[in-house]
């Protein structure tokens, strides 16, 4: 399973499921993270936490443990 948090940076992928639980995933969809979304990472600190992606045309940065609940094709 592949999920967000393992993406490199500037490869594409897709949503496949979201898994967090209701009020991240709501807020997540209100985003524009719905099934089949295309998402790219952008941007990482030397931690690697949080990163930037880029949805839609709009950066928006999600945390570790929220990525890792997030599956992709």
């Amino acid at each position: 399973m592949k999920t967000l948090d393992k993406l490199p940076i500037d490869e594409k992928g897709y949503i496949r499921k979201i898994s967090c639980n209701e009020s991240i995933k709501r807020r997540l969809m209100d985003l524009g993270l719905v099934k089949g979304t295309c998402i790219i990472p952008r941007l990482e600190n030397p931690t690697k936490e949080p990163r930037a992606f880029e949805i839609r045309g709009t950066l928006i940065v999600i945390r570790k443990e929220d990525a890792e609940l997030i599956e992709l094709n």
